[in-house]
């Protein structure tokens, strides 16, 4: 099913801004949010690539931060 190649996506992300893709006609699930594109699978991804640059979630980099001060 979510292997599907002309199935629509749309990106999600959840609270730790970690990124994946959907089903574009399902609701996201519990503590994901859509945003940017929906459509192919690989756009999706490719939207991903150049977005989600730092792979760490964001309560790591804020905890590396304040160690930083």
């Amino acid at each position: 099913m979510f292997d599907d190649e002309d199935r629509t996506y749309q990106v999600v992300v959840n609270h730790e801004e970690q990124y994946s893709i959907w089903p574009a006609d399902r609701p996201a699930p519990d503590g994901w949010t859509a945003t940017g594109p929906a459509g192919p699978k690989q756009e999706c991804l490719d939207h991903i690539a150049r977005v989600w640059t730092d792979m760490r979630p964001l309560s790591l980099r804020r905890e590396m931060e304040s160690e930083q001060v």
